[in-house]
């Protein structure tokens, strides 16, 4: 599996206690310890910031040394409004911040900020993981659980303690739409919860895979695990485009989807970075969606997401009452 994320940062935080990093209104401060190396000219220091990316380089001693490099910032910045200077034995490292109310929790997007920087932001709302593997969805569904603080479900162990019967058994006596029938029930009464990851039954048994039961899914932030047989990141946002442009398929209905070019149990939380990652953009784009999502369940989750119909409105006849 691809695995998104530059450490090197924080490979380096943990190496050398070197680095000291604040949150201010509308910039954030970067502190580098010198460590005993002389800056005898500024022309040594050099500052790279881009968009999402900074570089921090040092020339002592007749050679080049890279303190920091990431391309994961946790948000974007103003780079034309980076400034450095040094104090005593540090490198202060002053970054505008583009969105100045988004708050820091670290200079770089990794699993423990995001875990820390998205709970504010999602408001309460609710993460629904969806796609074609029951494990899979299980297994993210418990690391983002547990990273965000979240209480953890899984319609999988709802329906069998419901049923007294295994999923497969169910499907044998019942059939998979009976199945998929008693899951959408399920998510119905988990609707008006918050603060919590529900992961959904995978394949053509699931809820999910079916566009007429997403009505109460709608209620929380949905994350489609899409499984690629791509081996390239371009090829695979490409995939994704088209599956999402065409909508052969229900989970197209997700908020976001995060490719996985195979699977590895052992890299669940790397998955789960990319879906924080991915609510976290999607979130600062609108900031607006946790609130509408919270209206749709007070109005009663009547399946009229994104485009939510006045109180009143009747799901059956599909008509907007008048205004009086």
């Amino acid at each position: 599996m691809r695995n998104l994320f530059d450490q090197s940062i924080q490979k380096q935080k943990e190496e050398h206690e070197e680095v000291e990093f604040s949150d201010g209104v509308s910039e954030v401060e970067l502190r580098l310890f010198l460590k005993g190396n002389e800056v005898e000219d500024s022309g040594d220091v050099f500052v790279e910031a881009d968009g999402t990316s900074l570089i921090i380089k040092l020339k002592s001693s007749g050679s080049v040394t890279t303190l920091l490099e990431t391309n994961h910032l946790y948000d974007k910045i103003k780079p034309a409004e980076t400034i450095w200077y040094i104090d005593e034995d540090q490198l202060v490292i002053n970054l505008k911040k583009y969105d100045p109310e988004l708050k820091w929790p670290d200079i770089m997007e990794t699993w423990e900020s995001l875990a820390v920087g998205v709970v504010p932001i999602l408001k309460g709302s609710s993460l629904y993981i969806v796609g074609e593997s029951t494990k899979i969805n299980q297994k993210v569904a418990k690391e983002l659980a547990v990273g965000l603080g979240y209480t953890p479900l899984n319609t999988s162990e709802l329906l069998e303690a419901y049923g007294n019967q295994s999923i497969d058994s169910w499907v044998i006596a019942e059939g998979g739409d009976s199945v998929a029938e008693a899951e959408g029930a399920i998510l119905e009464s988990l609707s008006s919860h918050v603060r919590a990851v529900v992961a959904t039954l995978g394949g053509q048994h699931g809820a999910a895979s079916k566009d007429d039961k997403w009505r109460h899914l709608y209620s929380g932030f949905t994350i489609w695990l899409s499984q690629s047989d791509t081996d390239d990141e371009d090829s695979t946002k490409e995939e994704a485009r088209m599956q999402i442009k065409d909508g052969s398929k229900a989970y197209t209905n997700a908020d976001v989807v995060v490719k996985l070019g195979g699977w590895d149990p052992d890299l669940s939380q790397t998955v789960a970075q990319a879906c924080l990652s991915a609510i976290k953009r999607l979130i600062l784009s609108d900031k607006k969606l946790p609130g509408k999502k919270s209206l749709y369940i007070r109005l009663g989750c009547r399946g009229d997401w994104p485009n939510i119909k006045p109180p009143g409105w009747d799901p059956s006849s599909g008509a907007v009452p008048q205004e009086t």
